[in-house]
Parts: structure tokens; C-alpha cells; sequence
């Protein structure tokens, strides 16, 4: 059963949304607040949000940037703002869709549909990763190269595995803090570094040109890049 995050200050929409969409199969859990709806992530697994956008203390465009700093979500903002700038404004901070009130029920489910059809294709084609002959494996939790297993930590492996699923994405310390240890972690900056530079050595050592690849973004993070620049000279 997919879980869906709504978020809306008023317990009546939040009512609403749950009478419409439970019965379709879903899972609703309900957040009056971004500081609620944050949590969330902590402990469910959220398959797709439903965001208000006038909200008090943190508005929904502040909320979708936030999770997408952690999560790649589908994320639906549902409100009465329908000027063109407003809706500009929530796609440029990450929202996927963008439904404004009063909406259709069958249009709104519909629109879910569509999204989590469409995450759930991408989902499924990223358990298994090639790429010049280092193998992902999710299922397994194994990491190859031309067949020879590296031994990586979990950790190490998740990291990877981000890289992998979003070459050319530039990861902040931060991201990668929230997305591979969890938003409330207490660790630093130096164990981000820490596990890349094992990750790297591991890699180098089992023959894989890493250097290549994963490259530091001096004041800012990582980022994986497909191309070897060795082979542009």
C-alpha cells in the first residue's frame, strides 16, 4: 500500500483529502505543519506528498525546497494560488504537479496515479546499475567491478548508489548528510569526507577509475560525472 504525506494547516482539507483518497487504497497520513511533515520522513516511507502552499511559520514552497534537499518525492501542491508566477514558482522549487483548489476528486487521483505509475518505472529500473563495468546490485546489496566484489560499508554502498542514479547532480555535505544518515543525525561534514575518501579508495584499489568520476565541488559537496575526461584530451 503506497503511503501519501498530506499537508495543510486546515483539519478540514486534511479530513477532506483523506475521505477522497483512502478508499482508492492509499495510506494517508496527515501533517498541519512542515515541521510535522518533516518528521515524517523519519519514520514512514512516503510515496508521494500532497503540499498546501499558505501555510504559517513555513510556507509550501519553503517545505517542497526543503525535501527536496533529502527526498525525491513526487510532490503535488495543492492550493487556491493559480496566477501563473505561483505556479512557475513551485515547479522551479521541485514540485511534480500542481492542482489548485477547489480541485476535481477524479482529476486529483488521476494526477496520483500518473506520478507514482511514473516513479514506480523509474524505481524499478534503478535496483540494478551498470556503468563501465561497476555493478549496483540493491537487491543484493553487492558492488562489482568486471565481476571482482568491493567490499564497502552500507553507507559507502548507498553513497554510490546516489551518485550512480543522479550523474552531473551537484550533492551539498548537507544532502548527503539527510538523505544517506536521516535529518536528525549528529555526525559532521568530516564523516561525509571520511566515507568518500574510503569509498574512493576502495573503488582506485579494485581497479575502477574513480579520479574520473566522482570529483569534489571545492565549498559545496560531490558530484558524479559520466564522461572521462581523459578521453576528451
Amino acid at each position: 500500500m503506497k503511503t501519501i504525506l498530506l499537508v495543510d494547516d486546515e483539519t478540514r482539507m486534511l479530513d477532506l483529502l483523506g475521505l477522497y483518497i483512502a478508499p482508492h487504497g492509499y495510506k494517508c497520513v496527515k501533517a498541519n505543519s512542515a515541521k510535522v511533515a518533516l518528521t515524517y520522513f523519519e519514520k514512514e516511507k512516503i510515496d508521494l506528498v500532497i503540499l498546501d502552499i499558505m501555510m504559517p511559520e513555513m510556507d509550501g514552497w519553503a517545505t517542497c525546497k526543503k525535501i527536496r534537499e533529502f527526498s525525491d518525492v513526487p510532490i503535488i501542491m495543492l492550493t487556491a494560488r493559480s496566477e501563473t508566477p505561483d505556479i512557475i514558482k513551485g515547479l522551479k522549487f521541485g514540485a511534480d504537479d500542481y492542482v489548485t483548489k477547489p480541485f476535481n476528486e477524479e482529476e486529483l487521483l488521476a494526477r496520483i496515479e500518473a506520478l507514482l505509475r511514473r516513479t514506480r518505472t523509474s524505481t524499478e529500473n534503478q535496483h540494478f546499475l551498470v556503468f563501465n563495468g561497476l555493478e549496483w546490485n540493491q537487491e543484493s546489496m553487492e558492488l562489482k567491478y568486471k565481476g571482482q566484489v568491493i567490499s564497502v560499508t552500507p553507507k559507502e554502498f548507498a553513497l554510490i548508489g546516489l551518485f550512480l542514479k543522479n550523474p552531473r547532480k551537484v550533492y551539498s555535505r548537507d544532502h548527503l548528510l539527510s538523505s544517506i544518515w536521516g535529518l536528525r543525525s549528529q555526525i559532521d561534514d568530516r564523516t561525509i569526507d571520511s566515507h568518500i575518501r574510503n569509498l574512493r579508495e576502495k573503488l582506485r584499489n579494485a581497479g575502477f577509475p574513480i579520479d574520473n568520476h566522482l570529483f569534489t565541488v571545492w565549498g559545496i559537496g560531490y558530484k558524479w560525472v559520466k564522461e572521462d575526461p581523459e578521453k576528451n584530451r
